[in-house]
């Protein structure tokens, strides 16, 4: 069974600052164009930004980070941009996770990964038996990854594992075989570069998530940004379906 409850089902507790969020990292591209650099160079500042938000995790006691590293619609780039990203994928592979280990961060990389060749599938796996005990971070990487085929893969071992419900099943039932199982839903999502939509992203996990876009380019989405972003969570009635009135009276009934 799912760890954690949908919240179509069951209100999730009130918190300050938010359990888990969830970020597309986006404007990369933009932000090397707008400096006459090659792309490949706002990728590489772009993973520099990712230790700083982990480390901004840590320390705001933020449980799971989520981010959207490259979508399954990505494939569509230039090929050459592609063959650079899946060779900076390997790079931060090995050069980052003796420092994620260290820091108590767990790290998991979610989606297909049978496109991706031998050397970063093993690394992956080494990546995520390495840190399997930690505890102080949950950071996952969605990578060759999108919304709808985890829904799709989820209901294919559904239906494998319990053939009886092709007769009807509920949310419960297929929780436990998505790709985001052993995490609460996220509480906050943000996506930078100045677009205003979800991407394939999480969808299912999306349903009650706070929202929050900014034009900030990943590359210069720094701590204060990411604050902005927390600050804006705190502010939001989250209220799953309740009145206001219902949170006055019992807050998290």
């Amino acid at each position: 069974m799912a760890l954690f409850s949908s919240s179509t089902r069951q209100v999730p507790p009130a918190a300050v600052v938010p359990r888990h969020v969830a970020v597309i990292m986006d404007g990369n591209g933009r932000w090397a164009k707008k400096r006459f650099l090659p792309r490949v160079a706002g990728h590489v500042k772009g993973v520099e930004l990712v230790r700083e938000m982990v480390r901004a995790c840590l320390e705001r006691g933020i449980q799971y980070l989520t981010l959207f590293a490259f979508s399954s619609e990505n494939w569509r780039r230039p090929q050459d941009e592609v063959s650079l990203l899946m060779q900076l994928f390997v790079k931060a592979l090995e050069q980052e996770v003796d420092k994620l280990d260290r820091n108590g961060v767990r790290l998991r990389i979610i989606g297909d990964l049978s496109r991706f060749e031998p050397r970063l599938q093993e690394l992956i796996r080494q990546a995520e038996a390495r840190t399997a005990g930690n505890t102080r971070l949950d950071l996952t990487i969605a990578a060759n990854y999108g919304g709808r085929w985890d829904i799709m893969q989820a209901t294919n071992q559904m239906l494998a594992t319990q053939p009886e419900k092709r007769d009807g099943w509920q949310e419960s039932d297929l929780e436990p075989h998505l790709s985001m199982s052993f995490a609460p839903e996220p509480d906050l999502f943000i996506r930078t570069g100045g677009e205003e939509r979800i991407s394939n992203f999480l969808l299912w996990q999306l349903a009650y998530t706070e929202l929050y876009f900014t034009p900030i380019l990943w590359p210069d989405f720094d701590t204060a940004e990411f604050d902005k972003a927390i600050t804006s969570f705190q502010q939001r009635e989250r209220r799953f379906g309740r009145t206001s009135e219902q949170l006055v009276e019992k807050p998290n009934a």
